[in-house]
């Protein structure tokens, strides 16, 4: 008789010396923090106060900290709040499939948690309207699926 075993999955680990974000159901890694492109901290000029750069189409939050404004979009899932990355890791991705979201009509792929199977997002794979061709390749993970581990202080 044979024994079948269930394969175990690779697991991509990263770098502990940064700060990251993990599945809130099994802890596995997500995303770096330095990989968040819904926070941008943009630096102020010294000597006049003005920003050092200039974000087009952002609906943003300016939080004013010393000398540091912080950009905030928000993004919005399916069932709340969400933050926007470049890159993730130990994610899989499922077909995709045109959708009409907030912001327009998106062909978005869902992400799940390769290690425990949770649905925590989608991929934008295609934006359909000008304005929005920055989010694709981008990753949207849902706050609800999501923990800060790792050097937050």
């Amino acid at each position: 008789m044979v024994k079948q075993t269930k394969a175990k999955t690779f697991q991509a680990y990263l770098d502990s010396c940064h700060r990251r974000y993990s599945c809130v159901h099994c802890r596995a890694h997500l995303a770096n923090h330095d990989d968040l492109i819904s926070k941008v901290r943009v630096p102020l000029c010294d000597s006049c106060g003005t920003f050092t750069a200039r974000f087009v189409n952002w609906d943003a939050v300016c939080i004013k900290d010393s000398r540091v404004c912080l950009y905030v979009q928000s993004f919005q899932g399916s069932q709340g709040r969400a933050y926007l990355f470049n890159s993730v890791v130990n994610v899989g991705c499922g077909p995709a499939e045109e959708r009409l979201l907030l912001t327009g009509l998106h062909a978005v792929a869902d992400i799940y948690c390769e290690n425990c199977h949770t649905t925590l997002g989608w991929k934008y794979e295609q934006a359909f309207e000008l304005s929005q061709k920055y989010k694709e390749g981008k990753f949207i993970i849902e706050l609800s699926h999501m923990i800060k581990d790792n050097g937050w202080d």
